[in-house]
């Protein structure tokens, strides 16, 4: 037996609850995964894309046309493509680090899944030999009170016409059939 199927095992016999993914994974991150968490699905959203567009067409905007004597960034922006490189190099890291713990959030809830999977057919099995032994019990009554009531042998107060009806094909007929 892996040890994948001893834990869930031992967790059977703990008759424990599943356990919620999102809950797990959260009560073990730290304050810097959740602020990277955050700033991934900020960065990752079409409001920051829309935002920062309007931002580098208002940068493009103030530098060209309404400073441009002044322009603190002339035209081949140069102080701008240094921002969009360090906000980059920044941005690259918090979303490797966002993903890797999505992975491992995912790989949590594959084995969470499995052993609900292994303790759903643990229940199914054990339910299955349940209805075997009732079915067995069932055949002993059914052969210790059949003889007696004449049930299953074609002989005493089973046999005759049957139910009410069922000759000529009433109700009792589709019972009978």
């Amino acid at each position: 037996m892996n040890a994948a199927i001893r834990y869930v095992a031992g967790r059977l016999r703990r008759n424990s609850i599943t356990r919620d993914t999102h809950e797990v994974f959260a009560e073990g991150m730290s304050f810097g995964e959740r602020l990277a968490d955050r700033v991934a699905a900020i960065g990752g959203s079409w409001s920051f894309i829309i935002g920062f567009a309007a931002f580098l067409v208002g940068w493009a905007v103030l530098n060209v046309w309404i400073l441009a004597a002044r322009a603190f960034d002339p035209f081949p922006f140069i102080f701008l493509n240094l921002m969009l490189s360090m906000l980059a190099a920044l941005q690259a890291p918090i979303i490797m680090m966002s993903q890797n713990r999505q992975a491992a959030k995912d790989r949590l809830e594959a084995r969470l899944d499995y052993e609900t999977n292994i303790r759903a057919e643990a229940q199914i099995l054990a339910l299955a030999d349940e209805l075997a032994a009732l079915r067995e019990d069932m055949r002993a009554l059914i052969a210790t009170v059949g003889p007696k009531t004449g049930a299953g042998t074609g002989t005493g107060a089973g046999t005759g016409a049957g139910p009410a009806g069922a000759e000529a094909g009433g109700p009792g007929a589709l019972r009978q059939a």
